[in-house]
């Protein structure tokens, strides 16, 4: 039985909800900081936030976590040298984030400190505090690619390190 509630805060979310959290100079400043945590590591960060899930995923019980590695797949994320991409995505009318990471980085990082990542995320959303949330997660996730993606001086940036509105 599909949760009444989800689905009326999904139908509720408008595009003006989601701009109204992530105003430009919020975008800006994860891009600015997506940038920095990329000159630390070989790593490849990208965020994505999306306001809700469509009608027809609710009534299947469509959850974040689905929604993200669909998102990953669609983005390219996994397309990267070194199997080292992360996403950072936010379904913002459960204020849910999942972090899905590419088979490089999973083989090294435990699902349990990407948890833990989100959740301290998911913290800061309940607090309305999307920016801070969101360039938190970035420096804990780059503190996890430094230690297995070390700077190289070859190391391109593969992915554009511009948020995205689904």
């Amino acid at each position: 039985m599909a949760d009444v509630k989800r689905i009326v805060r999904h139908l509720l979310m408008t595009h003006w909800q989601v701009r109204r959290a992530f105003p430009q100079e919020t975008l800006r400043a994860i891009e600015h900081a997506i940038a920095a945590s990329e000159s630390t590591h070989i790593g490849q960060i990208f965020f994505a936030v999306e306001g809700a899930l469509s009608g027809m995923s609710l009534l299947k019980g469509g959850l974040a976590r689905e929604r993200a590695v669909e998102v990953f797949s669609q983005l390219r994320v996994w397309d990267t040298e070194h199997n080292n991409g992360v996403l950072i995505y936010l379904l913002l009318a459960d204020r849910s984030v999942e972090i899905v990471a590419d088979r490089g980085i999973h083989a090294k990082v435990e699902s349990r400190k990407w948890d833990a990542v989100c959740r301290e995320m998911e913290a800061a959303f309940r607090r309305a505090e999307y920016q801070c949330g969101v360039i938190a997660g970035i420096q804990a996730i780059s503190e996890h690619l430094g230690r297995h993606f070390p700077s190289q001086a070859s190391g391109k940036n593969e992915l554009s390190d511009r948020p995205v509105i689904l």
